[in-house]
């Protein structure tokens, strides 16, 4: 469909819509969408119930779990403002209840609607659905050879890295730590990232839900390489929660915290939305992994170095490319 009007209910589709060149065609976002800067100011349609920004981890899992369980959503559609917006396309996911408006949500609001828009299910648990998303909404908008070139490029970036780190005998124990309080492994494509940037994370669930895991799982795999990944955060408040790890027992003698080797990084940019920029994401791990095969050659606000001491981390330094 050319010329599309076009909502969006996901950060990471917004994204899409954007790499494909169809900001101008984007006529609603939610309040999560950032990125890229064109975005600014456009309608927004779904904003969060919580009022996450002023809460804890623990608060947060609290009040989600307790929504969760009663049955209520985290997220409120704007019902008159996407009535007058009139869409061709809502994108919208039926994935992670936390990340964005589900089934139930989308279903309410299109009962509301006149004219009944197409609706693009973005739904993604590996990197090639991640792909498949990309080229679905090229082919609803007459940019399929703008999605099939993004696809390749992407494709060719990761086999580059794949290339150099599939015959590497080192390969590190990798923990991604997408949640800190309580503790929560990785989960869909995250793990598939590692293993193409070179390391191995068992703890992760590759294609599959992240859940809550004992810290005595963490202890036992003893990571060489920890990465600081909490879902929803940017780099700012991801290094704002990391002074709680040292109240983890044995959280000093895990290799990764004696080895100088725990990172901060910008969770929604590079990890936790399943956009293009997920192939920077892997370019990252890998660095991070890896640094004496890959540099790092983006935002130098993408992560920092972690360095404990004492009882608190004491700095934050900007580990640059190598």
């Amino acid at each position: 469909m050319t010329n599309a009007r076009i909502v969006s209910f996901l950060p990471s589709a917004t994204e899409m819509a954007c790499a494909l060149g169809l900001g101008d065609q984007l006529v609603g976002i939610t309040h999560e969408c950032d990125y890229p800067p064109e975005v600014e100011g456009k309608p927004v349609v779904v904003r969060n119930v919580l009022p996450i920004e002023k809460m804890s981890q623990p608060e947060i899992d609290a009040a989600v779990t307790q929504r969760m369980r009663d049955g209520l959503s985290l997220y409120q559609v704007d019902e008159k403002l996407l009535q007058e917006l009139a869409p061709d396309i809502i994108m919208t996911q039926d994935l992670c209840q936390v990340c964005a408006p589900s089934g139930n949500e989308v279903t309410q609001a299109l009962e509301l609607l006149p004219k009944k828009p197409q609706i693009l299910w973005l739904t993604p648990k590996s990197l090639e659905e991640i792909f498949d998303n990309l080229r679905e909404l090229g082919q609803a908008t007459d940019r399929v050879k703008e999605a099939e070139e993004l696809i390749a490029v992407g494709r060719a970036r990761l086999e580059r890295i794949a290339s150099i780190t599939r015959n590497l005998s080192d390969r590190p124990r990798v923990f991604c730590l997408e949640w800190l309080d309580p503790v929560y492994c990785s989960g869909h494509w995250m793990p598939e990232m590692v293993e193409i940037a070179g390391g191995v994370d068992a703890l992760g669930r590759k294609g599959t839900d992240s859940v809550r895991i004992p810290w005595e799982d963490v202890l036992k795999w003893a990571p060489e390489v920890l990465i600081i990944t909490p879902c929803g955060f940017n780099l700012d408040k991801v290094i704002e929660q990391t002074a709680q790890l040292f109240n983890n027992p044995g959280w000093s003698e895990l290799p990764a915290v004696r080895d100088d080797r725990v990172y901060a990084v910008d969770a929604n940019s590079y990890f936790a939305r399943p956009g293009p920029r997920v192939v920077d994401g892997t370019e990252l791990l890998a660095h991070l992994i890896h640094p004496e095969f890959f540099q790092w050659e983006g935002s130098p606000e993408a992560f920092r170095r972690v360095e404990f001491s004492n009882a608190v981390p004491t700095s934050f330094s900007v580990a640059g490319p190598s």
